[in-house]
């Protein structure tokens, strides 16, 4: 197995990591908290999806891991070191340039909730989108708990196959806890993933990675529409309902701009199916509208319900994102509650 070419960079990036899961490790719910932390114990320790993991070895694991959080829970972030130079730890855009050549990608960034992430890895590929530059990363030499398989930073996109490939095996992996007849039903149908697993999960990533950069194409595209004055206001509402059902909304946004027009152009079934799998417990909660229209098609076998409810809900969310900007610019961090039940109210 290939190694880090920079193993200083990798140990301080991992340790940045450990650093913002004491941080945030605990928001969690316990379920949540030990599949993520069973699928990170099988990342560091270089474990197949197909391997079984012993429970006692994984506990012992766990415990120490737990106590490194406690003793990192108040360490600032370690700058990054160099070419004889120290960066700022969120200063991807000086640091890229200087790895590129060993083959490596770093990303930085704020998440939900104002947690941190960071991410070293080996590139897979890089090109660029207007004026953005995608790059796809292949395996991980770094990583945080959460490990989200895409970020836009900038004008930079960053998608983690890696990350992206674990992702869907901890949705598997949820789905079969109680193997409900649902979205995630049909995707486990698709792929056959009871026939063999390393295929349908290969398969199942490869598929997933055009509906990561397209939901972040949507987000580029959403970032101009919504201005300077959205991130602004994120900032100053975090930790809040709010900041959860704005985020939400922007991801809405998004997808109706890029995601989902492209992938019912494509009449991408498995990816749709997906899709309704993965949304969030917020995002349905603000759309009922789209579940509903995404249960005509399995009725009927149209998409035309998906088609038609995807430009209402653009339309939709838009106007509801200038409402809100609007709030904030009136009453700034104090425009919280009336954000709260402008979305509350306006359920589609």
């Amino acid at each position: 197995m290939s190694q880090c070419k920079l193993p200083e960079l990798c140990s301080t990036v991992q340790k940045n990591c450990h650093i913002a899961d004491a941080m945030h490790a605990g928001s969690y719910t316990l379920c949540i908290y030990l599949l993520k932390m069973r699928e990170f114990y099988r990342w560091e320790h270089h474990r197949s999806f197909a391997d079984n993991l012993d429970q006692a070895t994984i506990g012992d694991w766990l415990r120490q891991r737990e106590q490194l959080w406690e003793e990192l829970e108040d360490r600032e972030f370690e700058p990054i070191r160099l070419a004889g130079r120290q960066f700022d730890a969120f200063d991807a855009d000086a640091i890229n340039p200087l790895i590129a050549a060993d083959g490596l990608i770093y990303s930085a960034g704020i998440g939900i909730l104002g947690r941190p992430h960071f991410f070293l890895g080996q590139r897979h590929d890089t090109y660029q989108h207007d004026d953005y530059t995608v790059y796809i990363s292949s395996r991980e030499y770094a990583r945080d708990l959460s490990a989200p398989p895409a970020m836009s930073q900038n004008r930079t996109i960053f998608i983690r196959r890696e990350s992206l490939q674990r992702m869907l095996w901890e949705k598997l992996e949820e789905w079969r806890w109680n193997r409900p007849d649902n979205a995630m039903a049909r995707v486990v149908e698709h792929y056959e993933f009871d026939a063999d697993l390393n295929r349908a999960l290969d398969s199942m990533t490869d598929n997933e990675l055009n509906s990561i950069l397209l939901h972040e194409i949507g987000e580029v595209e959403a970032g101009k529409f919504l201005g300077e004055d959205w991130q602004a206001m994120l900032m100053e509402l975090p930790h809040s309902k709010a900041e959860l059902m704005l985020r939400a909304l922007r991801d809405h946004i998004a997808d109706a701009l890029s995601t989902l027009p492209a992938l019912l152009e494509e009449e991408n079934s498995p990816a749709l199916h997906f899709y309704m799998a993965n949304l969030s417990s917020m995002r349905k909660h603000l759309y009922p509208a789209l579940q509903n229209a995404y249960r005509q098609w399995l009725e009927n076998a149209s998409l035309a319900p998906l088609k038609q409810q995807v430009e209402q809900g653009r339309q939709h969310w838009q106007a509801l994102a200038e409402q809100s900007l609007e709030l904030y610019r009136q009453q700034g961090a104090e425009a919280c509650p009336a954000i709260e039940t402008l979305l509350e109210k306006s359920i589609l």
